[in-house]
């Protein structure tokens, strides 16, 4: 029994630290800025008699879609989930040299920024509503919530089945690690469509490349991890039973 016991105690603690593992990287994904980011070729001269302005319509509450899209084309912007940034320098006096300090600048989107509609021409609110595009950025922003609140209820589930020193509950746990994977999965394929469909009504400028950026990546390593945990608690789980009923039929007999 001992050996047995062993395989699945290795289990669940390689299916543990998965699991901590891919909620340390969806929280540090959900809390940075660099989902997508744009490098501008041609910066400096042109930014800088511009920069005060292009900032001024970046941060101001009624920027729209386009204003901001714009700004974050021409000044190497990045794109989180919860922020903007560009970057702009530091004093945007005529007289000062092009390759003056450059800073970026961060402003958040409010709550009332994550559920608005998006436009079928961007910026443009007599186009009528892009359904599409208003949904995927609502999926994007809720499932990063939803993918971690269920790993958080399954390590609970998870923390009981320990207490109680039964691997029952470990079942329940990787079916919320294989849902949490779902989610994970979706929010990604939701920002890739989004990104994709936001470029075809604003394609990027001649000079400007786009990419996604560490944050992204960091969700898309998310999932694999969260399946990996799922199947080991759930394995470890099945395979246990199976041979704890074994044992019993020996028993009898």
């Amino acid at each position: 029994g001992a050996m047995m016991d062993n395989r699945f105690a290795t289990a669940l603690v390689i299916a543990c630290v998965l699991s901590l593992i891919s909620t340390i990287y969806m929280a540090a994904s959900i809390g940075t800025d660099f989902w997508y980011e744009y490098h501008t070729l041609s910066t400096a001269e042109n930014v800088s008699e511009a920069g005060r302005s292009i900032w001024e319509e970046f941060v101001s509450k009624d920027a729209d879609e386009k204003t901001y899209t714009d700004a974050l084309f021409r000044c190497n912007g990045t794109v989180g989930l919860w922020r903007r940034c560009i970057t702009v320098p530091k004093n945007s006096h005529w007289y000062s040299p092009p390759e003056t300090d450059m800073t970026t600048n961060c402003i958040s989107f409010s709550l009332s920024d994550q559920f608005v509609e998006k436009y079928i021409e961007p910026g443009n609110h007599n186009s009528g509503t892009d359904l599409n595009r208003t949904y995927l950025w609502r999926l994007q922003f809720l499932l990063p919530f939803v993918s971690i609140g269920l790993m958080c209820f399954g390590a609970l589930i998870g923390l009981c089945a320990c207490a109680c020193r039964s691997l029952y509950p470990a079942i329940a746990t990787g079916i919320l690690h294989f849902l949490a994977g779902l989610c994970t999965l979706g929010l990604v394929g939701c920002y890739v469509a989004g990104i994709e469909l936001l470029h075809r009504k604003l394609p990027l400028p001649e000079d400007v490349r786009g990419e996604f950026g560490w944050s992204f990546c960091l969700a898309c390593v998310s999932a694999p991890l969260q399946f990996m945990a799922a199947a080991l608690f759930i394995w470890a789980a099945r395979t246990n039973r199976k041979e704890f009923t074994l044992l019993k039929a020996y028993r009898v007999a």
